[in-house]
């Protein structure tokens, strides 16, 4: 007998069957999250040289671009074959790399080390100080007994969390280090990864683009390509213009807090630099700890330093920042902390950096998609027109 199949009903029961697969899989998934997310750790951890090379050859490349379309396009360089071009340019890129990998592990970090150490050692002293400098405010205010009892509790309180904090610092900078150790053999796999990546970049590109359209079809998979770009572009233009910015405010931080004669300056200005990673919030986020650490010196120049920083910033802001990266974001600053607590509250600090150039992509999308459906309404694009 000849079965008369309902296709409207066939549709229905395979988005049925698929659901109910998706439902049982995240069912499992979250009554198993432990072995789950084990096997998604083991699974990253074998991947691991591979992650580290790709993120290697991402950030390398814009200095290898640089090498070939500049340096290697003077007339010197000329007669030079696509293939020779391509090696010289990654000889160039590597030793650059390098040499500013040298530069700070025997300048910066080891006096950063030394000022983190420095600073542990004499908390104590600055607590004493500061509890005694307590003591004489409290005296000369003439408070009631309660509210003088409340004040010291208080302070005691949080001086025990500063010595408790300052304590527990070296065992995690040493445990930084010896996971950084731990890993020198996928580190230098990743950097051999990296090679091969850049060697054959566009070759790699190709394969991706011929698997794309195999897959998808052509108007999918064009769609996907233009999305890869947007995203290769917002993420290329935001790190290497963070990178460079940083590096410009954390040598600019240095200078004037030394002529200043700010405690700590190297150890500051490396926070101040690293943190400035960090969209919009990055030099707050800087600054607090920044300002905790002067404190303990000397509260005067605390003063000094926050008012430092602020011309700093806003130098960076209105001048630095808007040259180098011009508008590569995109996005109002609610959404810039929208996603980087979002981001930052899962990957951390590597969250805090990357979720704004991926929530940046995002928004693009669907802010394309939601115009696209308005145009063939017929309606308005334009957000003041619905306000």
């Amino acid at each position: 007998m000849k079965i008369n199949w309902n296709t409207k009903y066939n549709t229905i029961a395979v988005y049925a069957f698929l659901v109910t697969c998706g439902v049982c899989t995240f069912y499992l998934a979250i009554s198993q999250l432990g072995t789950f997310t084990a096997k998604i750790g083991k699974a990253i951890g074998v991947l691991q040289p591979f992650i580290i090379g790709f993120s290697i050859a991402y950030i390398l490349n814009f200095l290898l671009k640089f090498y070939e379309n500049r340096i290697l396009e003077m007339a010197f360089f000329k007669r030079l074959k696509l293939k020779s071009k391509r090696g010289l340019g990654l000889l160039f890129t590597y030793v650059t790399a390098f040499f500013l990998l040298y530069l700070f592990m025997h300048f910066v970090f080891p006096q950063v080390v030394e000022s983190i150490v420095g600073l542990v050692n004499d908390i104590p002293i600055y607590i004493a100080n500061l509890s005694n400098l307590f003591d004489k405010i409290v005296t000369n205010l003439e408070l009631r007994d309660e509210y003088i009892h409340m004040i010291t509790r208080n302070f005691n309180e949080m001086s025990n969390y500063i010595i408790k904090l300052a304590t527990n610092l070296l065992p995690v900078l040493g445990s930084a280090v010896t996971a950084i150790a731990s890993s020198v053999w996928n580190i230098i796999l990743g950097l051999i990864i990296s090679i091969y990546l850049l060697i054959d970049k566009e070759k790699f590109f190709g394969i991706s683009k011929k698997i794309t359209y195999a897959i998808f079809s052509t108007t999918r998979a064009e769609r996907i390509l233009e999305l890869t770009r947007r995203s290769n572009s917002t993420f290329g233009k935001f790190l290497s213009g963070k990178i460079l910015d940083s590096t410009i405010i954390g040598i600019l931080t240095f200078i004037i807090l030394t002529v200043f004669k700010i405690p700590y300056t190297l150890l500051i200005s490396f926070i101040v630099a690293v943190t400035n990673i960090i969209p919009f919030f990055g030099p707050f986020i800087g600054a607090i700890p920044s300002v905790i650490i002067i404190l303990f010196v000397s509260p005067i120049k605390a003063l000094w330093f926050l008012l430092i920083i602020f011309i700093i910033q806003q130098i960076d802001g209105n001048i630095i920042g808007p040259k180098i990266l011009g508008d590569s974001i995109g996005i109002s600053a609610f959404w810039i902390l929208f996603s980087i607590m979002i981001a930052g509250k899962f990957l951390g600090f590597v969250g805090m950096v990357i979720g704004v150039p991926l929530f940046a992509v995002i928004y693009s999308v669907v802010k394309e998609n939601v115009e696209a459906k308005l145009e063939k309404k017929g309606l308005e694009t334009e957000t003041k027109k619905y306000i």
